[in-house]
């Protein structure tokens, strides 16, 4: 009876996705951006999903040593599958992604190999490159230190050049300069791009990188003067703890001069310090790279989760029955809707922005090769706000999935716990959330203090030249269906945005100087800069739903999710509207109606817009958001493998339990 109960519920998924109002296939291909990326990626999820080297339904159940020596046969097996079936760099990315494994090989591609590519000279590019191609040799990113993190000027390490040997002297002076939570350092990596301070002729020319081997290519042991391994368990169980986050110190280590990165600069055979030609800026192109492809990882985070959440609310009933009929679904729930279809919402919206970002990578790259570097501010702000705002976004929003699916939603069989362990770490690598903002929110106040020298703002941050109107206009919306009109959402977040950091601008003026001003007032510069990049998740949202869009009813619902997105977002934040008095608390009370009457349009169609994200239940790895909604036979059966039944009767009975009850036995009256 409890079986047939189990699979009642399991066939709401299927009658959730009979009453969907648009076509899904479409909606697959407006996600993945065309119908060859949605092929591509349906057929690597598979692959990986059908080899067994790749399962991890017990990897939160392995010892740390299991868990890495996991990790290296999956990256190698992986490696083995990309050359036999000669996979493109499309489709090896694809491949690694539905590994869903960290490891080495995150840091090898993402980081180590990009910084040769933008830092390096061609003779370099052509000596390092094949080898890390290859995988004959492996690298990870050496620049964190245990003393410095965001403030990579007072990194420590040095590279103090010798013209007798015509040899670069790498060298860690004091404990925090030891490198801290590279990636790959720990154990697996043969080489590292190291950062480090740049001393030749006595002077200290700052933070320069250098290429420098770490291990022997014979038997992998450190080399002399080499001292590193791994710097412990991380929060959760499995998630980033099949990283091998390394320590690493040099004791006066000799590297050839020709493996400074030198395409910046260079120092000669004297111990001459010199500038190429080659202009600094171009470092921007890899930034914007790596700070895309943390917002595209965002949105896949936060979609795997908001999926999980959705399917599971589909399926669980809680209450409601009358006379003995059947209770409702926890999705039916007003509250449940509330704090779930935003987060749906959100997925997409970053998804949309993080395509976008795509673009502006180009376009930068372009500008870069042509020397003009007119956007690279902007786009430096852009890129930077968008990293802190969306991994922050996903982080809370992983977190709310776990709660919205009630208890089960704790085990580790959800899926949830080593999700939101694995991303958190996002906050802060590649920068901390904060620290960026507030390198947004400095742009933003040099901006407002050029607009009156009648120098135009460019690209996001254009519409700050319209400062006389957004200034002094009133918001239109007289009933709750105006909210619905994108001109009236995207000006009061326009109006919203530019009000907070004029207000910032003037009170840092009044300041005795400008950086204790800046200083005093950093809270408000982060909700100006959070304010910003707020307004330009929602405009890229409005841009992608003004796009013709192919499919039955999928304009329609994207839509509606640009505007649950816009609307939640302004009644999350409805203190700074009111504040800057960009709408009235009237029209706040009508936004929050419309977003009500939104989550009713959502409702039929919510688990089939997280069918559109197309993953694999392998790749989701979670007994709640199974695809055939099967979820409590799955629950029962997954407690049965964890190791602590293997045994009826536990391991320690004998020593511990049993003496205790007997010795109560023994004192009891009864």
């Amino acid at each position: 009876m409890a079986m047939d109960h189990a699979a009642a519920e399991a066939d709401h998924l299927a009658a959730e996705r009979a009453a969907a109002r648009f076509d899904v296939e479409a909606m697959k291909v407006a996600w993945a951006g065309s119908r060859h990326a949605v092929d591509v990626a349906d057929r690597m999820a598979r692959l990986v999903a059908s080899d067994p080297v790749f399962r991890k339904d017990n990897r939160t159940m392995l010892s740390r040593k299991d868990l890495f020596k996991d990790t290296l046969r999956k990256a190698a097996h992986a490696w083995k599958r990309i050359v036999e079936l000669r996979l493109t760099e499309e489709e090896a990315g694809l491949l690694r992604q539905y590994v869903d494994q960290p490891g080495y090989v995150d840091l090898h591609w993402g980081m180590f190999v990009p910084a040769i590519k933008g830092q390096g000279t061609e003779e370099q590019q052509k000596k390092w490159l094949p080898l890390a191609y290859k995988f004959q040799i492996i690298g990870c990113y050496a620049q964190t230190e245990l003393g410095h993190g965001s403030n990579v000027q007072g990194l420590e390490t040095t590279a103090t050049f010798d013209p007798s040997t015509d040899e670069f002297v790498i060298h860690s002076p004091t404990l925090t300069s030891s490198k801290w939570w590279p990636g790959g350092l720990g154990k697996a990596s043969t080489h590292a791009v190291v950062y480090a301070r740049l001393i030749t002729e006595g002077k200290d020319y700052g933070i320069h990188g250098f290429i420098v081997q770490l291990r022997s290519l014979e038997d992998h042991s450190p080399l002399p003067g080499v001292t590193l391994g791994d710097i412990g368990g991380k929060f959760g169980s499995g998630a980033y703890n099949s990283m091998d986050n390394g320590v690493l110190r040099f004791d006066h280590v000799r590297i050839p001069r020709d493996q400074m990165l030198m395409r910046l600069s260079q120092v000669t055979s004297e111990g001459k310090y010199v500038h190429s030609d080659v202009p600094k800026q171009l470092l921007y192109g890899t930034m914007v790279y790596v700070r895309q492809s943390i917002v595209a990882d965002a949105s896949k985070a936060l979609s795997r989760a908001v999926c999980i959440a959705v399917r599971y609310s589909a399926i669980r009933k809680q209450f409601g029955s009358q006379d003995g009929g059947p209770e409702t679904q926890v999705l039916n729930y007003r509250t449940q809707q509330s704090r779930l279809f935003p987060l749906l919402a959100s997925a997409y919206a970053f998804r949309f922005v993080g395509d976008w970002l795509k673009w502006l990578y180009t376009d930068v790259t372009q500008k870069l090769e042509a020397k003009d570097y007119s956007t690279l501010q902007e786009a430096h702000a852009c890129t930077a706000g968008l990293k802190a705002v969306t991994t922050s976004a996903t982080a809370d929003a992983i977190e709310e999935c776990r709660k919205l699916c009630g208890g089960h939603g704790y085990l580790n069989s959800s899926g949830l716990p080593e999700l939101f362990a694995v991303y958190v770490p996002a906050c802060t690598y590649e920068g901390d959330n904060v620290v960026l903002l507030l390198q947004v929110a400095r742009i933003l106040i040099k901006t407002v203090s050029q607009l009156t020298s009648g120098k135009q703002p460019v690209g996001t941050m254009a519409y700050m030249g319209n400062v006389q109107h957004l200034m002094q206009s009133k918001c239109a919306v007289k009933t709750a269906e105006d909210w619905l009109n994108p001109a009236f959402i995207q000006e009061a977040f326009e109006a919203r945005a530019l009000r907070m950091a004029v207000n910032c601008a003037q009170n840092i003026g009044q300041a005795a100087n400008q950086e204790e001003g800046f200083y005093e007032r950093s809270p408000d510069l982060l909700e100006a800069a959070v304010a910003h990049i707020q307004l330009i998740i929602v405009t890229k949202f409005i841009e992608k739903v003004q796009q013709d869009i192919p499919g039955h009813g999928v304009k329609e619902q994207l839509q509606n999710l640009c505007n649950v997105y816009a609307l939640y977002i302004l009644h999350k934040h409805l203190g700074d509207f009111l504040a800057t008095g960009c709408i009235t608390p009237k029209q706040g009370a009508l936004a929050n109606e419309q977003l009500g009457k939104l989550y009713t349009q959502v409702r039929p169609n919510a688990v089939a817009l997280v069918d559109a994200f197309n993953y694999t239940d392998h790749f989701l790895g979670s007994v709640l958001g199974r695809y055939d909604g099967n979820v409590y036979p799955a629950l029962y059966e997954e407690a049965w493998k964890d190791p602590l039944n293997e045994t009826v009767v536990p391991e320690g009975y004998h020593e511990y339990l049993r003496p205790l009850l007997k010795q109560q036995l023994k004192l009891s009256r009864l």
